[in-house]
């Protein structure tokens, strides 16, 4: 056993090292740059009207959050936000910073921050085109994503139809075996050894116990996973963003010298770690890139499975709150704990160097024990317990549209049980493969993601120009709402 671990650790490294090579960091920020040129930096242009019309709607408009009707297949926006921060809002936000700053220095906070300012425009563009692409299964669900707009937009250009069906298939085969990794057997096994670590409750009990919650909740589907979410993460968020305010209140004086060393090891003003400058900045860019995207995910087409089945018609309004989710994963929530960390003393900020011997969580967790006291390992094992399986349950729901795109919605409830059984797997399983694995298939479902947003760049750019001027220039132009019927026209005559 221990013989199959080691070659697909071995594996894995090589495939890791191709997939998150300067080429995919490339395309990943390229991405983001372009949309956001497009868009003309809509998220800072606009930021005020994005901000009103995502966080600041849940308390003047019934319509974000009211619940649709039992027999309506729809969820309400807050819904699919909430769903979506479940799984993007995880281990990414704690393990994953700590292991950004042990890899790669401060620095790679900065990198992480770059990924969050452009990926704000690739998610915005992953929902706009989610909403305009989707589609109503034999259920009468919405089922929407990066495989539809490729099939249906990509396709859909000349000569482009073979290439956008194998990408669509593509896509979904690496998001179902992506869900087991990032959204699963990581976010489980940081719960086990949390749990173990904190209050000895071994591993094998920790994932059976998770796997029986788990099971109660997903198989009542998006209805009941939204349902979960939406009370679930507004009550984790605020108590963990509450808990690092207080350090960083605690920690105040700390500020400048944490900011300026994650500024200085961004651009190898000062050694990281006490290696050589030139490879302290790539080891800064290359970590905080990886911990970046999967800690909000742009980029790699996951959330827009949630969102496309939203109540909302316009695709630019969803597409704000994939802004906001992005600004609130990474620009609030990441850099709380990077600060908890840093300002911490557990880190040498002229050096970049680690001086506690504690890696991943066990690092934030020690952290945030210089503030809380033993109170503060305990705070950051139960924010763990709901962060990570808020994940799982989100994640579970994209698996699930992957799978049903590749064979259909009759038998969906096979991927759900094998989902379920992998949670008592990733409980006892070795965690940097866990992590490893989950950076894999995070770059390898990004590619063809991303080809489908470069490829389809233009129609993000045409709908969103399309709102600006109904909304802020008063022009009488028709709504670019949906594709769907015009898609539906296609396949009937092909049919």
């Amino acid at each position: 056993m221990s013989g199959l671990l080691n070659g697909i650790e071995t594996v894995n490294n090589a495939v890791n090292g191709f997939v998150w090579g300067l080429p995919m960091l490339l395309l990943l920020v390229g991405t983001g740059v372009l949309m956001t040129c497009l868009t003309k930096c809509f998220q800072v242009s606009h930021f005020r009207h994005w901000w009103k019309s995502t966080i600041g709607r849940i308390f003047t408009d019934k319509h974000v959050t009211a619940h649709p009707d039992r027999e309506d297949k729809q969820i309400s926006q807050f819904q699919s936000l909430c769903t979506a921060l479940a799984a993007t809002i995880g281990t990414g936000n704690i393990a994953g910073v700590a292991a950004a700053i042990v890899s790669g220095g401060p620095g790679a906070i900065f990198w992480m921050w770059v990924v969050a300012f452009f990926g704000m425009m690739t998610n915005f563009s992953e929902k706009v085109l989610g909403i305009y692409y989707r589609r109503r299964n034999d259920k009468g669900e919405w089922s929407g994503g990066a495989m539809y707009y490729l099939r249906d937009g990509l396709g859909a250009k000349k000569g482009c139809k073979q290439l956008g069906a194998v990408l669509a298939v593509l896509f979904s085969l690496f998001c179902m075996i992506a869900s087991f990794g990032i959204g699963n057997m990581s976010q489980i096994n940081s719960i086990a050894v949390n749990m173990s670590t904190t209050f000895q409750i071994p591993p094998l009990v920790t994932g059976i116990l998770l796997m029986l919650l788990a099971g109660l909740v997903i198989v009542g589907g998006l209805k009941r996973i939204a349902s979960v979410t939406e009370r679930l993460v507004p009550f984790m968020a605020i108590v963990y963003i509450i808990g690092a305010v207080i350090i960083f209140v605690a920690n105040i004086s700390q500020a400048g010298e944490v900011f300026s060393a994650i500024i200085k090891g961004a651009f190898g003003l000062k050694a990281v770690g006490g290696g050589i400058v030139g490879s302290g900045v790539a080891f800064a860019i290359q970590w905080g890139m990886k911990r970046g995207v999967f800690s909000n995910e742009a980029g790699l087409g996951s959330s827009v499975m949630v969102h496309s089945s939203s109540n909302v018609r316009e695709p630019v309004e969803q597409g704000m709150w994939g802004i906001f989710e992005v600004f609130t994963d990474t620009i609030i929530v990441c850099t709380l704990t990077a600060f908890a960390v840093l300002s911490s003393g557990l880190v040498d900020l002229n050096t970049g160097e680690v001086l506690s011997q504690q890696v991943s969580t066990a690092l934030v967790a020690e952290a945030f024990s210089t503030v809380f006291g033993k109170f503060g390992a305990g705070f950051i094992a139960i924010a763990i317990l709901l962060f990570a399986f808020s994940t799982v349950l989100g994640w579970s729901q994209y698996g699930t549209k992957s799978f049903e795109y590749l064979f259909g919605t009759k038998v969906v409830w096979l991927y759900q049980i094998l989902f379920v059984v992998f949670i008592v797997v990733g409980a006892t399983m070795d965690l940097s493969l866990a992590w490893d694995l989950s950076d894999t298939f995070n770059g390898m479902m990004a590619i063809p993601n991303l080809i489908g947003v470069l490829a389809l760049s233009g129609t993000v750019m045409k709908i969103t120009e399309n709102y600006v001027d109904r909304k802020f220039k008063n022009k009488q132009v028709t709504p670019m709402l949906s594709a769907l019927k015009d898609i539906q026209e296609q396949h009937e005559k092909e049919i």
